[in-house]
């Protein structure tokens, strides 16, 4: 999604039926988990990975923190370097058996299954969500669901983090859909926009030893102003907002945003 696929660090699902309550499907397939990070190589940039593990080190503090897909650990694992327990929700098996072959991933535990519902046990004190992954529930009430499994999840006075781009509609001339967010010699990234069901189709084409491969995926992009009025729903309440993990101040202009909630305390 945007300049990002949405869901790259952990899973990607849609449901079938396009509402809550259908079965979900695991659109993060072993060639998928086994290739991203090739295909991506811009995301394990120390540069990138490391203000991410910084931010979320410091709301954790000495508490524990869960990650809603997991992926294969590209925060989880440099996070739990930093003394953070990390505990991880994670659709893909195939996602997971490539954690699970990473230095340190022992200290790292995952339950497989659906993030919007699936309950790991235990409290946390930081739940935390990363590169557009929000977006692959593709209802808004498995979104306010999500909201809600995580308050139910966090510490009283807990925080929960979401990093997600700012659906870019304002990059669309009148009359069309669709407008590229990557273009190299060897990745062609495109967004589609169905403004009516506020869903958005990412479509990747990329030249791997000179054959094509593609891949499309639907993703309910979801503004800040919604995202906020899910926390009080959840019982949690807009603690800061930030154009990336640098603590940049967001605009208008932002493309992203990195922002915090936290679970009123008497809950």
């Amino acid at each position: 999604m945007g300049r990002l696929p949405a869901g790259i660090n952990g899973w990607r699902l849609w449901r079938v039926c396009g509402h809550s309550g259908s079965m979900p499907e695991n659109n993060f397939d072993e060639r998928i988990a086994e290739t991203y990070e090739a295909k991506w190589p811009e995301l394990f940039d120390p540069a990138v990975v490391e203000p991410a593990v910084g931010f979320l080190a410091d709301l954790a503090g000495s508490g524990a923190a869960l990650e809603l897909g997991i992926g294969t650990g590209r925060i989880a694992l440099p996070l739990s370097r930093r003394g953070v327990h990390v505990h991880g929700i994670e659709l893909s098996p195939a996602m997971v058996a490539q954690l699970r072959a990473k230095p340190g991933a022992e200290s790292i535990g995952v339950t497989v299954g659906d993030f919007a519902t699936t309950g790991p046990g235990g409290t946390f004190r930081l739940a935390y969500l990363v590169r557009n992954t929000i977006t692959n529930l593709t209802t808004q009430d498995e979104q306010v669901e999500c909201f809600r499994n995580v308050a139910a999840h966090l510490e009283p006075g807990g925080c929960f983090v979401i990093e997600v781009y700012v659906p870019e509609l304002r990059r669309l001339p009148p009359g069309q859909t669709i407008h590229p967010f990557t273009v190299t010699p060897v990745h062609l990234g495109f967004e589609e926009y169905d403004v009516a069901s506020q869903i958005a189709f990412s479509h990747h084409y990329w030249v791997v030893d000179g054959r094509l491969e593609t891949r499309s995926s639907p993703h309910r992009y979801v503004w800040p102003s919604e995202l906020d009025l899910m926390a009080r729903l959840a019982g949690m309440t807009l603690r800061e907002r930030w154009a990336d993990w640098k603590r940049e101040p967001f605009t208008g202009d932002s493309t992203s945003h990195i922002s915090v909630w936290q679970k009123t305390p008497q809950q």
